[in-house]
């Protein structure tokens, strides 16, 4: 009786490995694979005001801001998605992107972003469909501003799981060139770059660890939205392009 007991346990224990083998195999041939990835359209907008101390600090001149030239790189092997430019990816722990993100026609965007900011520096500004300032030709504004969009990209990634749950981080980069002329001159009354990262949350922003912290924004656009607004406002930051155009509206009165 114990011989045909230790038999019987023997054999369901060959039972049991032999499945185990099979279900193994099972997940790694059909269940290895990550499930493919899903698309999302962002809304990406300047935030007014949202970055303080440059308000009606230059003159009210006029100002044409041309169309942004898109220069950006980083997008890998993205292809636009029915016109929609990529702007950046969401990936597991792993690494798999599970979701490309994409924006609406970056150059729209990024001018009317710039013209607000103008707005706010003081200047009076208006728009053209124009990209490139065509020197010589007569304009009525005391300024054209030209830029260049050189970099849009966001990565939302999830990190190991906190107390909390899953942590989630997104980095966004965002910078552009920007050259200003004052017609008819050909060469630039003032050129820069501007560029910002931005991640959210900022890492030891709560003063916790970052493996407890939360996310401000919902959205990815929304992250990627604060480094555009923070860019386009870094234009009008500038020391030294305030300084020209006060000590140019000295000397045109």
């Amino acid at each position: 009786m114990g011989r045909l007991h230790t038999s019987r346990i023997a054999l369901l224990a060959a039972v049991v490995s032999s499945l185990a083998s099979i279900l193994s195999g099972c997940a790694t041939v059909g269940g290895g694979a990550p499930a493919p990835a899903t698309t999302s359209v962002q809304t990406l907008e300047y935030y007014p005001f949202q970055v303080k101390g440059y308000q009606n600090s230059y003159p009210r001149k006029t100002i044409v801001i041309l169309m942004p030239a898109d220069a950006s790189d980083g997008t890998g092997d993205l292809a636009p998605l029915n016109g929609n430019p990529a702007i950046g990816v969401v990936t597991d722990q792993s690494g798999n992107i599970t979701q490309r993100l994409y924006s609406p026609p970056l150059g729209s965007i990024l001018q009317q972003a710039i013209l607000r900011s103008a707005d706010e520096a003081g200047l009076s500004a208006s728009s053209s469909t124009e990209v490139a300032y065509k020197p010589g030709l007569k304009n009525t504004a005391d300024y054209v501003l030209e830029s260049k969009l050189r970099r849009c990209w966001e990565k939302k990634y999830r990190g190991a799981a906190g107390q909390n749950g899953p942590v989630w981080r997104t980095t966004a980069d965002f910078a552009l060139d920007v050259s200003i002329y004052k017609p008819p001159f050909s060469v630039p009354f003032w050129s820069g770059s501007t560029s910002d990262t931005y991640s959210d949350p900022p890492v030891g922003s709560f003063g916790l660890g970052s493996e407890d912290e939360t996310g401000i924004y919902d959205e990815p656009g929304q992250v990627l939205s604060v480094a555009l607004t923070r860019s386009v406002a870094a234009i009008f930051q500038r020391q030294d392009l305030r300084s020209l155009m006060l000590e140019d509206d000295i000397k045109s009165r």
